[in-house]
């Protein structure tokens, strides 16, 4: 890919895909769309899936090679990076409920929504995994770092994002108006949890515990975290699941293990020590923030619309069983944990 014969045309797709990067960061910042948790990792991949639609044929074929990179060797280094957004003291902050409501959630949300896709809805295999992953980790952040695992493509990746994008947006808006009519009988730092426990996207989280009290978004973020680190056991559990329901036939395991993801945990793990002065840090998730949204440019840059036909609207279907799931069980599954 950066063989000396290629590697100017390879820059130059990496160029192109960062101006992308670039114009959907500005455009994230637009107040309305600040308010509505709109980060730039979405504005990117409608950005690329416009593109796709319209002047993408008139992209010279050696650029591709950069758009690929993006999609593969970027993407990874994203999710690794993302581990500077965590720290242990942060779980321990919220004690064992945080960890055991996590638990429960991202487990019982991704097995319901593989067994209602794949069984009853009849949705392929790629579709569910991305499509439950989104919604029962950390929304686009969970679809990217599982697209390599599964290998799907792009454009299935690009349908499992809308859905977070959609149901995670009503969630922002609805969990504060349920909690103001008393609708939620749970204190202000068990509110926090349930936010952060069953909340798509980080954005949506920190918009909807602002929207109640400080007090409720701390918590609601730290639990949010907790449920991004279960990215890395998550993944490797999935690489082992695949790699033995692949080989099957052939009498033999072969198992590939998704090392970023345990990069991820190293990442975490590192800045839990607290070594690097914040405004490092600060830094170094505004890079990665960036990368992640070339990522999601590049994934939108392979999508076409014509592709979604064969889709229908069963993702959708499924998403929206496993958000009345995540308000209803994910409510049960804290007042559970409080007791224990």
């Amino acid at each position: 890919m950066f063989q000396k014969a290629n590697r100017s045309n390879t820059l130059s797709g990496l160029l192109f895909v960062a101006l992308f990067a670039m114009s959907a960061s500005y455009i994230a910042q637009f107040e309305g769309l600040k308010r509505l948790g709109i980060s730039p990792l979405i504005v990117g991949i409608l950005l690329g899936m416009f593109y796709a639609n319209t002047l993408r044929h008139k992209l010279p074929k050696e650029w591709e090679a950069g758009i690929f990179f993006s999609t593969k060797t970027l993407l990874r280094a994203g999710i690794v990076l993302y581990g500077f957004r965590v720290s242990f003291q942060e779980i321990a902050h919220v004690g064992m409920v945080g960890v055991v409501v996590s638990v429960c959630v991202v487990a019982s949300t991704f097995l319901i929504g593989y067994v209602v896709g794949t069984k009853f809805l009849k949705l392929d295999r790629d579709t569910t995994i991305l499509t439950s992953v989104g919604s029962s980790i950390c929304g686009a952040a969970a679809v990217l770092a599982t697209e390599p695992v599964v290998k799907g493509e792009a454009y299935k990746s690009t349908v499992a994002v809308s859905t977070v994008v959609l149901f995670g947006s009503i969630a922002m808006f609805l969990y504060p108006f349920i909690y103001q009519l008393g609708l939620v009988p749970l204190s202000p730092e068990a509110m926090g949890i349930y936010i952060g426990g069953t909340v798509h996207e980080v954005a949506h989280v920190v918009a909807a515990g602002n929207a109640i009290s400080e007090d409720v978004a701390q918590s609601a973020v730290i639990v949010k975290m907790i449920r991004v680190m279960m990215i890395a056991p998550f993944l490797i559990l999935l690489g082992l699941y695949l790699a033995k329901s692949s080989s099957q036939s052939r009498g033999k395991t072969v198992v590939a293990i998704p090392w970023f993801a345990l990069y991820f945990i190293g990442v975490a793990g590192f800045n839990s020590l607290h070594l690097l002065p914040s405004s490092v840090v600060e830094n170094i998730n505004v890079l990665d923030t960036f990368l992640l949204t070339m990522a999601m440019s590049a994934l939108g840059m392979e999508t076409h619309v014509h592709k979604f036909k064969n889709v229908g609207m069963k993702p959708l279907y499924l998403a929206g069983i496993l958000f009345l799931w995540l308000i209803f069980g994910g409510y049960y599954i804290v007042k559970l944990s409080l007791m224990v």
